[in-house]
């Protein structure tokens, strides 16, 4: 989850450094820090909180030096204080590290090492990890480098500098991104293209259990028991400009106003419109296997959790083939049924996402074919899925995921459509369905549009404690899914139930303080969920709903509308969940809520 950046090259590092960290906040933002090496030994400056008290610090004195690490933290070891904050040294302040991940057995390796007369000046496992190299360092810093990884369980994303090597940068990773920046006689290390983009586009993706030594005239890309492997080199799509604000007060704003473009990105090339169906060549899976395929499970976690639900939706009404979701963090820690007739479908927005990986890994080890639903191209799961479709909705940089959530949803009517051809549904149902989706971009601007009208209804929650999102059949995910977002940067206490629910519990909770959303488009339930809304205002409950235009029953019950445009039951989490993360949006920026950055959380979890 930290944003890991490093420097070899004839400029100043530092500079170069804090500007990839500043690309990367988005990561981590709990403490950072720099260690440079300047001829002289390594000098280190860190800094508890934002980068930019740490940025204050460096403005004190100036730190020279044409090799160097940073680091922003999301803590894990360790709270989030300066003597936490990375880079971390070995006891004789020869060697500085910087590290995301986990080393999940550092509390033998710090025992061993007191024993030994170390002593520690953090609470975290990455300095162990550091002392642990200043052991094995016998005058090769990547020697030493690749001894302390073997004796390490757990996950890492690292960089290593040392003061007797003062033109080399070391880093390696396993469970943790890791890419090389090849530029013009210079060269970077980073946790994320972000990083470095301003400076190069070619880059190299590291795999588990590889590393890489930077030097003045180029890098070297190994093992930990193999002194060279050779790398393809790949170039980076897209531009800095992506990574930018673009007038906009939040990254999160503008990538809400992103969707229509970005679900276009996501269909553009797919759609089959004679046939019916789609072109996913991408997902490795022939007529053959889709026939003999028994059953689906998709994992994921948190909004990508709830992007599968409703592709359980479609696939199970459309395809007609049973399919489970679960959480990827779950998955094989409980034995699962699986097997050569089962497809695993993997969701992550960062294709890093630690849990998911691992439940991909573990499906793959049963025997299952399994694909990879992605944003970020040349990500750990992209590469080590049987085949894949990435959803081009372009970087995603606020911590709380909007314009990811709805082109995975994109992504799951286009493999919906593909299995369900194949199976049951007809040519002109399949045109239907993708008339349907051409349309969607255009109906989400139309939403757009009309941003005002849910910035005043979020007067309506900015005082609320707790709040109640309800919804039924597909659109019961959107209500999870509005909930998560009021939660993540607004800090009010929300949960979302299917509305029938309600009953069963959380209508306790319900009075004239508690907002409750509904989502209630006119669909297949409609008459059920206006049955449920009778109940909120018996109980005196304030409800604001989501409705379809032209619909008088619920605005005539309800405290406050706002109306949809219609489309098909199956694709109106398309249309309803962008409303709720303006609303979410729009409650936050008025409780005065970091929106980009909220408290705790970092957007790429690396960690189990």
């Amino acid at each position: 989850m930290c944003g890991i950046v490093g420097y070899v090259g004839p400029r100043q590092a530092t500079s170069i450094l804090i500007d990839g960290l500043r690309r990367m906040e988005y990561r981590g933002y709990d403490s950072a820090g720099v260690a440079v090496l300047n001829g002289k030994g390594i000098k280190v400056q860190k800094a508890e909180g934002k980068l930019s008290a740490l940025v204050e610090k460096i403005g004190q004195e100036t730190i020279e030096g044409t090799v160097g690490i940073g680091h922003t933290r999301w803590a894990t070891h360790g709270a989030p204080t300066t003597p936490n904050a990375h880079p971390h040294i070995s006891g004789d302040g020869r060697i500085a590290i910087i590290h995301n991940g986990i080393v999940e057995n550092a509390s033998s390796i710090k025992k061993a090492l007191t024993q030994r007369g170390h002593t520690f000046a953090s609470a975290t496992d990455t300095e162990v990890l550091a002392h642990l190299i200043g052991e094995y360092y016998q005058g090769s810093l990547e020697e030493a480098v690749a001894a302390a990884l073997r004796d390490v369980d757990g996950a890492y994303g690292i960089a290593v500098v040392s003061a007797d090597e003062p033109d080399v940068v070391v880093a390696a990773r396993k469970g943790s991104p890791l890419l090389v920046g090849v530029g013009d006689g210079e060269w970077f290390v980073a946790s994320d293209a972000s990083a470095i983009l301003e400076h190069t586009r070619s880059v190299v993706y590291l795999d588990d259990g590889e590393m890489v030594v930077l030097t003045r005239v180029g890098y070297r890309v190994r093992t930990l028991e193999v002194s060279r492997i050779e790398k393809p080199v790949n170039q980076i799509e897209w531009d800095l400009a992506t990574i930018e604000r673009g007038g906009y007060p939040h990254f999160m704003l503008k990538e809400i106003f992103e969707q229509p473009e970005s679900i276009e990105n996501t269909l553009r090339g797919h759609l089959l419109h004679e046939e019916g169906s789609a072109r996913l060549s991408g997902l490795n899976l022939t007529d053959e296997y889709l026939g003999q395929m028994e059953r689906i499970i998709i994992t994921a976690c948190g909004t990508s959790w709830h992007s599968a639900l409703i592709g359980e939706y479609m696939l199970e009404e459309m395809a007609r083939i049973s399919v489970e979701v679960e959480y990827a963090s779950e998955f094989r820690y409980r034995s699962p049924i699986v097997d050569n007739k089962t497809l695993v479908i993997a969701i992550s927005q960062s294709g890093e996402t630690a849990d998911t990986l691992a439940a991909i890994r573990e499906a793959k080890r049963r025997g299952a074919r399994t694909v990879g639903l992605v944003n970020v191209v040349g990500s750990t799961i992209a590469r080590e899925v049987d085949g894949g479709l990435y959803l081009r909705a372009g970087p995603e940089v606020g911590v709380a995921s909007t314009k990811a959530f709805t082109c995975q949803v994109a992504a799951l009517a286009l493999v919906t459509l593909r299995f369900a051809r194949l199976r049951h549904l007809s040519v002109l149902e399949g045109r239907t369905f993708i008339d349907a989706l051409q349309r969607i971009p255009a109906l989400i601007q139309s939403i757009l549009d009309r941003a005002p009208e849910i910035e005043a209804l979020a007067k309506r929650c900015e005082d609320a404690t707790n709040a109640l999102y309800l919804g039924r059949g597909v659109n019961f995910p959107v209500a999870l899914e509005g909930a998560l977002k009021l939660k993540e940067i607004s800090y009010i206490h929300a949960e979302g139930y299917p509305a029938a629910e309600m009953k069963h519990g959380p209508i306790a909770l319900i009075d004239e303080n508690m907002p409750v959303i509904f989502i209630a488009p006119k669909d297949a339930v409609h008459s059920k969920i206006v049955s449920n809304i009778e109940e909120v205002k018996a109980r005196g409950g304030k409800v604001i709903a989501l409705i379809t235009e032209g619909d008088t029953e619920i605005e005539q019950l309800a405290d406050a509308t706002f109306p949809i445009p219609e489309t098909l039951d199956l694709l109106s989490p398309l249309l309803t969940g962008v409303p709720l993360q303006l609303l979410s949006y729009y409650v936050a920026v008025r409780r005065g809520c970091n929106v980009d950055q909220p408290r705790n959380l970092a957007k790429s979890v690396t960690v189990e």
